[in-house]
């Protein structure tokens, strides 16, 4: 079956993030958040379509004209105008049943395995304790009954997670629909076209994880989870007690299981690992990677390809080191997301944070992720401040921004792409 996958949003949410990319190729993981999805396709999919529009030639260019084999086309929403719209992009390719997933969902596996074996039209359902915020499925025993957008007054607590699989009669249904009252073609009222013909709509109830992943400490949450699932037994984790090398020894090529997902529960070397370092927990050093002497790493952590760690650096929590990413002596990152070619340099503590491509932080930068009220911390969405509900949560820097020496950046903070501070500055406000 063909695989329809919704990535032509920029993710105004996740600015500053998304100035200079969409949201699908936000990293998680090991990958980015369309091309993991896209993963989960492989079993039932031999074909992908992928509906782009914001920065398209970025997710051509990354994506290509295969995914692990398997042929991709590409059709373009020129403005966003719904879910709706964005499908029915698709409708000249696709003459099939068809699975159709956003690409910027954290999922497990399994319900996309379980929808496309549904058979017939089936939407992805759960249960949430707060289903006014979401769009709410109404049902009799498994089969759709309606759907509400963000009613006041719930009639379940079953909201729709956004995946599908649909007969090509989806086509003709988002035709007849007209837009809605913000101005968009919604793909909820092409489904309820569909009840409305007697064409029976399955509920597949999905308890699993599921990740909307919208705003910038969502991207943590999702590295988080992925990150997870790493070294999930000791037989993952060759090498000695908790996983340690042994004292002078400089390790290079494959160590521990070859699968190439981050979901493997696993500790995999193929980069360098140099004398003195503890890796403790599961840690994926990939290919010209290097962890340099002295530098103790507590998983689950990725170093991506040609990053470079250390000597004397602390590694910890669920942190990814992207590729040509540098961490320099004596630097702490916890919890943390370095995007390509971003730098830390000596003497820094990043916590909690997520960094962009190509930032460089001054020697001695020190990111707070704490309030001292111990309340969550806050931060600015689409211009307004928002709690987070994390209480650890350190600052969100975009693209080429730099920091100079010993510059402070408080909790919350958001540094702007190309933004600048001056040594010693504290940063109180985003900037």
């Amino acid at each position: 079956m063909d695989a329809i996958v919704i990535a032509a949003g920029e993710g105004t949410r996740m600015r500053p993030l998304t100035d200079r990319r969409p949201k699908p190729l936000l990293p998680v993981g090991r990958t980015t958040l369309v091309q993991r999805i896209m993963d989960q396709c492989l079993g039932p999919v031999d074909r992908f379509v992928l509906v782009v529009g914001y920065r398209s030639e970025a997710i051509r260019e990354q994506v290509g004209a295969t995914h692990r084999g398997i042929p991709v086309e590409y059709v373009e929403q020129s403005e966003p105008r719904g879910t709706a719209h964005a499908i029915g992009r698709a409708g000249d390719l696709v003459d099939r049943r068809c699975l159709a997933l956003n690409g910027d969902v954290l999922v497990d596996d399994d319900i996309v395995e379980t929808l496309a074996a549904a058979g017939g039209t089936a939407m992805a359902v759960r249960e949430v304790p707060d289903p006014e915020n979401y769009g709410v499925v109404e049902t009799d025993g498994d089969r759709v009954t309606g759907l509400v957008e963000k009613p006041s007054a719930p009639a379940s607590s079953l909201i729709n997670a956004g995946l599908y699989a649909f007969e090509p009669s989806i086509f003709d249904a988002i035709e007849r629909i007209g837009a809605s009252p913000r101005g968009e073609y919604e793909l909820t009222d092409a489904i309820g076209r569909e009840i409305e013909a007697g064409n029976e709509v399955r509920a597949v109830e999905h308890d699993g994880t599921w990740l909307d992943v919208g705003r910038p400490w969502e991207l943590l949450t999702a590295t988080e989870q992925v990150l997870g699932k790493l070294g999930s037994s000791e037989e993952d984790q060759p090498g000695g007690v908790n996983g340690e090398f042994a004292i002078g020894d400089t390790i290079t090529g494959g160590v521990g299981p070859t699968d190439d997902t981050e979901d493997a529960g696993e500790r995999r070397i193929d980069g360098t690992v140099e004398a003195d370092v503890h890796l403790d927990g599961p840690v994926v050093v990939e290919d010209g990677a290097r962890v340099r002497s002295g530098t103790y790493v507590e998983g689950p952590v990725v170093m991506r390809e040609d990053a470079d760690v250390g000597p004397n650096a602390y590694v910890r929590g669920a942190t990814v080191v992207g590729p040509s990413a540098r961490i320099g002596n004596a630097v702490e990152v916890k919890n943390s997301i370095l995007f390509a070619g971003a730098t830390v340099g000596h003497l820094s503590y990043v916590g909690d944070s997520i960094l962009g491509r190509d930032v460089n932080f001054g020697a001695g930068t020190t990111v707070a992720n704490l309030r001292h009220d111990d309340e969550s911390v806050r931060t600015t969405v689409n211009g307004e401040r928002v709690d987070t509900g994390r209480r650890k949560f350190g600052v969100v820097v975009a693209d080429d921004a730099k920091t100079g020496i010993d510059t402070s950046l408080n909790a919350g903070v958001q540094l702007s792409t190309a933004a600048r501070t001056g040594p010693s500055e504290t940063v109180l406000r985003d900037k």
